[in-house]
């Protein structure tokens, strides 16, 4: 007798897009909600790449709040633009499920662009920008909050050397979870 398993799957991508932004117009263009292919057409020089990363592990605090808000059991902050922060770090530890946020000595959170967190069909995208004096060092760690820094729940963490980011630099990082 083979036994029925139902199962929930959960696959992420976060992405880093790279502008030189001295003056920190496109900074400013970003965080207003502007789409980053529109900002790219009308700073073609200025763009300096975009990265891909696939995967990351679902931390114990964030399922547990999740499964809490689902069901309504105790009071839980939402992911949502109010809350939510994409943090990042500088820490290449390993992933682990029991970790309670970023590892690093240096942690930078940024609250949400304009109009983000965004859902369509099964895959909620959150999306910060980091302008020109944020976050201004090696880029080993990321993470979703529902706070404005550690204190909150964490629901995942990526570690993965993504460069340093240079002071006359924003970098815009995106999560897409998408559930299944």
């Amino acid at each position: 007798m083979v036994e029925a398993c139902d199962k929930v799957g959960w696959k992420s991508l976060w992405t880093i897009t790279k502008f030189k932004d001295e003056d920190g117009v496109i900074a400013e263009m970003l965080r207003g909600g502007a789409r980053i292919e529109d900002v790219v057409k009308q700073f073609p020089e200025a763009f300096l790449g975009e990265e891909r990363l696939e995967g990351n592990i679902a931390l114990n605090e964030g399922l547990q709040a999740l499964i809490d808000l689902l069901a309504g059991l105790n009071t839980v902050t939402k992911w949502d633009n109010a809350n939510a922060r994409l943090g990042v770090g500088d820490s290449n530890a390993a992933e682990s499920a029991s970790q309670t946020g970023l590892q690093g000595a240096s942690k930078t959170f940024k609250a949400m662009d304009t109009g983000y967190p965004q859902r369509t069909n099964q895959t909620c995208e959150w999306r910060a920008t980091f302008g020109s004096s944020d976050a201004n060092y090696s880029w080993q760690e990321f993470t979703v909050v529902n706070a404005a820094g550690d204190t909150g729940q964490n629901l995942n963490r990526k570690v993965a050397d993504k460069g340093t980011k240079a002071s006359g630099e924003s970098w815009t990082l995106s999560l897409q979870i998408t559930f299944s």
